[in-house]
């Protein structure tokens, strides 16, 4: 048996790949992450499994689980909301699976950043503007960041910031990322990435606080940066009619003329 980790997506059940969408069809046993997985990805579970809600469970009793399963020979699907390897704590689980001898693989998925840059229909590295993107977040009760992790650190680098679970201290964010990208710095919240009832506020750092409605709570991601929005900026070498690359020599004719 095997317990496989599958990245479940940022909302949208159709927002998860073909390898984790088949896992789950052929694992007799899914624990689920309810609070942010949708309800929808357990109808691909098969008739009859044992369906398992960990919201409320301690690492202790979804430990337990896996290893029931393994006694009992049963594949288990472990969904976790959006991918795998940012904020999913998955690192702990894997470190028992391991203390254990018990086998896993992981499947990763859409990320909720990706999620919230196609919403917005935008691409977060620009020529010329912003060529990094940091996925960040600010201390919680559950995670503190460590030193050398503060916001303003990374906001120095200029880069499009993805900041995560923090729109609750949102008057925090602002006022670290102010002086570093200035009032009139372009800034996105989404608000439910790909959920039906997904949101989008559009504002700069100086009116964000403004534009926000009171139920954007949790389950948002703030995007920071100058690639915002933005429709001045360097067009790619990638595409450029003198750009010598292997697969289209300078000089020569296209293969296929019609093709992009």
């Amino acid at each position: 048996m095997t317990i496989h980790f599958i990245g479940a997506g940022p909302g949208a059940p159709d927002l998860i790949t073909l390898r984790g969408r088949d896992l789950i069809a052929t694992s007799t046993v899914c624990l689920y992450a309810g609070s942010l997985v949708p309800l929808a990805l357990l109808d691909y579970c098969p008739p009859g499994a044992r369906i398992v809600n960990t919201a409320s469970l301690s690492l202790d009793e979804i430990t337990a689980e896996f290893e029931a399963a393994h006694r009992a020979g049963h594949d288990v699907a472990r969904l976790h909301s959006g991918d795998l390897s940012v904020w999913s704590a998955m690192g702990e689980q894997l470190r028992r699976l391991r203390e254990l001898g018990i086998p896993y693989d992981v499947t990763p998925g859409v990320p909720s950043f990706a999620a919230a840059a196609a919403a917005l229909g935008a691409e977060l590295t620009l020529p010329g503007v912003a060529q990094s993107v940091i996925l960040t977040r600010t201390s919680g009760r559950a995670t503190a960041m460590p030193q050398g992790e503060a916001l303003a650190a990374f906001a120095a680098t200029g880069a499009t910031l993805a900041v995560h679970l923090s729109v609750h201290v949102l008057h925090r964010v602002v006022a670290e990322l102010t002086p570093y990208y200035g009032g009139d710095c372009p800034v996105a919240i989404v608000w439910r990435a790909s959920w039906p009832d997904e949101r989008i506020v559009r504002a700069t750092l100086d009116t964000l606080e403004t534009a926000v409605g009171a139920e954007m709570e949790r389950t948002a991601l703030i995007l920071v940066g100058r690639a915002i929005g933005a429709t001045h900026f360097d067009e790619s070498r990638l595409y450029a009619g003198d750009y010598d690359r292997r697969f289209r020599p300078v000089g020569t004719e296209p293969r296929f003329p019609d093709a992009a």
